[in-house]
């Protein structure tokens, strides 16, 4: 019992601790809430108007808060938190955002309300933080970089398109990829690389068999152009699938072609016009009615091959 005691009073003395590590949630002053002194009284002034304003025409609460720092909580739950204290949007509508930003740990959120992901979803928001306000703070323009995020956000709400990125300023990753890529995605970079694995390992693996099989190697060559061009949009867009199309379609019949004269390819194609059964790279192929089959294996493994069975899914899977 003693134990149990000790225990509890173990885990009410972290939970006290967390707590008061955790930023506090200040007080509401009006729709900009500088607490963390970056911006201009000018900025302020201005900004405070246009939200008022904003808000007359439309009902829709925007309102914005600095914090020097946020005590090592994540933004996104104190953010979250913020939003529900001060109860931002109208009872019936939910229609708030806040926009908050922590100069002293680098970091920005934009928190919309039930009532308004639909016209700000979180793909809009990211593109407002990453091409409008980040260029802005990574000068130390905090009153451009906050006006412009929340002047962006009014527009948005009111009809207007979103400029791809803010005048005069291209992000790194716009920069990066705007040669290869035309899209957002809200996947981790882990998990793009792992789909990006699955997905070219595949298409990948019948590029190469196509390649390098002396029968059936012109029909796959066809039959691949669809997945070229449809199954990288996940990974790397419109732009980049183009890219890897073209690539596709004109690297893929030379290599075939610069293959078919090497003498492996040759004796292979001999050896499967009189034998039924050819090994190149590693594959076993065999001739069949109307082309040819491929299993994997080594050139001297004889080519087993399969006796044409199939399953109805019965089996047992099990784990350790």
């Amino acid at each position: 019992m003693k134990k149990f005691s000790v225990l509890l009073l173990l885990i009410a003395t972290l939970a006290t601790v967390h707590v008061a590590s955790c930023a506090e949630i200040p007080y509401l002053s009006g729709r900009v809430n500088d607490y963390a002194q970056i911006l201009s009284d000018n900025t302020r002034e201005s900004l405070s108007i246009k939200l008022k304003e904003h808000e007359d025409r439309t009902t829709n609460q925007v309102v914005v808060l600095t914090l020097p720092s946020l005590e090592g909580e994540s933004i996104e739950d104190f953010s979250n938190k913020v939003f529900n204290e001060w109860k931002l949007g109208q009872q019936d509508k939910d229609n708030g955002i806040l926009i908050v930003v922590v100069p002293d740990e680098r970091r920005m959120r934009i928190e919309v309300g039930y009532g308004l992901e639909g016209s700000i979803p979180d793909i809009i928001a990211s593109r407002i933080i990453r091409n409008i306000m980040t260029p802005r703070f990574r000068e130390g323009d905090f009153d451009g970089g906050i006006s412009e995020g929340a002047l962006a956000v009014i527009n948005i709400l009111e009809g207007q398109e979103l400029p791809e990125t803010a005048e005069g300023y291209e992000t790194e990753e716009s920069q990066s990829f705007s040669e290869l890529s035309d899209f957002d995605s809200e996947l981790p970079v882990v998990a793009r690389i792992l789909l990006g694995a699955f997905i070219f390992g595949i298409i990948g693996l019948f590029t190469i068999v196509g390649v390098v099989t002396p029968g059936m190697g012109w029909i796959l060559y066809v039959f691949l152009i669809p997945f070229w061009a449809t199954f990288p949009i996940i990974i790397v867009g419109t732009k980049g699938t183009l890219v890897l199309l073209i690539i596709y379609i004109i690297v893929y019949p030379v290599a075939k072609l610069y293959i078919r004269n090497t003498p492996k390819f040759k004796k292979a194609r001999m050896d499967l016009r009189s034998k039924g059964k050819a090994s190149i790279g590693g594959f076993t192929f065999s001739s069949g009615g109307s082309g040819s089959s491929w299993s994997s294996g080594s050139s001297s493994s004889g080519g087993f091959s399969g006796g044409g069975g199939s399953s109805g899914g019965g089996g047992a899977s099990g784990s350790w």
